[in-house]
């Protein structure tokens, strides 16, 4: 089953969810402001999209400029972050089976579904 972390706050997110729901699949949405992944978890995310945790993170968010930004932070630090402040993960995420993109821009959804 397709899975999106999905902020219905965020433009970006809804978009991504749309064309999700417009592919006629069996999908799961997950609220990770309410449903924040667990380290494990947002590691096995991370693997699944092959990059690096610091490519998930939002910069421009204020709790990252108040507290990590120009700072040297491990992998494991920038995880436990992101944890920490969910509001730090990029969305959407969208996971069908061992393939997960972020859809920024949203179109890029589509080469998963």
């Amino acid at each position: 089953m397709i899975k999106i972390y999905h902020n219905n706050r965020c433009r970006k997110s809804r978009a991504g969810l749309e064309i999700v729901e417009n592919s006629g699949k069996d999908f799961e949405i997950i609220k990770y402001l309410d449903e924040v992944p667990s380290v494990a978890e947002l590691k096995k995310i991370i693997k699944l999209l092959k990059i690096n945790p610091i490519d998930l993170v939002r910069k421009n968010e204020a709790v990252w400029k108040e507290n990590f930004k120009g700072k040297t932070l491990s992998d494991n630090v920038i995880v436990k972050a992101m944890v920490e402040n969910p509001k730090l993960i990029e969305r959407p995420i969208v996971i069908n089976g061992d393939k997960a993109v972020v859809g920024r821009p949203p179109e890029l959804i589509s080469t998963i579904l």
